[in-house]
C-alpha cells in the first residue's frame, strides 16, 4: 500500500524547538537534503508500491535511510 502524504507544513508550538532548529544546519547530509528533488523520488519510487496490503512507509524516510 501506497504511504500517506506528510503534512507540509508543520504546526507552531511555541514552547517546542522544530526539528531544523536543533540539526547542524552546515552538516553535509543537511545540505544534501535539501538539494534532492523529494517529489521526483516520490513519484519515481511510488510506482513500486501497491495499492493493497500493510501501509508503506514514507518514501523520504525510505531514500533517506539508503544515503
Amino acid at each position: 500500500m501506497k504511504p500517506r502524504k506528510s503534512g507540509s507544513i508543520p504546526q507552531a508550538d511555541m514552547f517546542r524547538l522544530s526539528l531544523d532548529q536543533m540539526l547542524n544546519q552546515r552538516h553535509a547530509l543537511y545540505k544534501l537534503a535539501g538539494q534532492i528533488d523529494w517529489n521526483a523520488a516520490e513519484i519515481k519510487f511510488g510506482e513500486l508500491y501497491s495499492e493493497e496490503g500493510r501501509p508503506g512507509i514514507p518514501i523520504r524516510l525510505m531514500v533517506g535511510l539508503h544515503f
